[in-house]
């Protein structure tokens, strides 16, 4: 099956397991990256998944792409992020999902994302804003950025929000203290959750791999 034409670029792998009602995991790349990145998995996931790998809205040069700027100011102690570029790109990503949900008849009720650093972000921001209309997120050495949330939040039920984290304990991109405020966060809206560490910098390993896997195995 060929892409459809959507409101977000994006590349597919379409399930070689068919059931009646198809599950769909969408990826979301890191800063700089593109949708080929995290799609190297594709492969290797459950073969009942429909994958939908999505590129970022922002072009970057020479190459690559992000989800929202990310600014250097040694006057403000170095890099922040555009959070208002992020809250759009937020909703953007929202509004795909409902769009691909729709055009590739695929499972509403049984949605995955799995998001890599910046993608992660969106991720956490997109499943905690919407909690509804997201069953399960894969948060790769990421973080909970609380300022693109929608307002009152935590006024959501979470009750069918399934979250794996995990974070290279080495990671010079992200500090690790950042990812570990996630579960933190997470229980206090009533999300049972753990940051599974990996003595790695900013990447996924094998173990890491193999780990969200087994973890999706059973929730999907």
């Amino acid at each position: 099956m060929k892409t459809k034409t959507l409101s977000l670029y994006h590349i597919i792998k379409e399930p070689t397991i068919k059931k009646e009602k198809t599950p769909v995991l969408f990826m979301f790349h890191g800063y700089g990256s593109d949708e080929n990145d995290l799609f190297s998995f594709a492969t290797e996931l459950q073969e009942d998944l429909f994958i939908i790998s999505v590129r970022a809205p922002y072009p970057m040069q020479p190459y690559g792409n992000a989800w929202y700027a990310i600014y250097f100011d040694e006057n403000q102690g170095g890099k922040f992020s555009d959070d208002k570029q992020a809250i759009e790109s937020r909703d953007k990503i929202m509004n795909f999902i409902d769009e691909a949900i729709s055009a590739y008849n695929l499972d509403k009720n049984n949605v995955t994302l799995l998001g890599f650093s910046q993608g992660t972000i969106l991720s956490y921001a997109v499943a905690l804003s919407y909690p509804k209309k997201i069953k399960n997120v894969i948060a790769l050495s990421g973080y909970i950025n609380q300022g693109v949330l929608v307002d009152n939040y935590k006024a959501n039920d979470f009750s069918t929000l399934n979250l794996y984290c995990s974070h290279g304990s080495l990671d010079q991109v992200i500090p690790i203290d950042w990812a570990r405020k996630a579960p933190i966060i997470l229980s206090e809206l009533g999300i049972e959750s753990s940051l599974n560490e990996f003595p790695v910098g900013h990447g996924v390993t094998p173990q890491n791999f193999y780990q969200f896997k087994e973890w999706l195995s059973s929730r999907i």
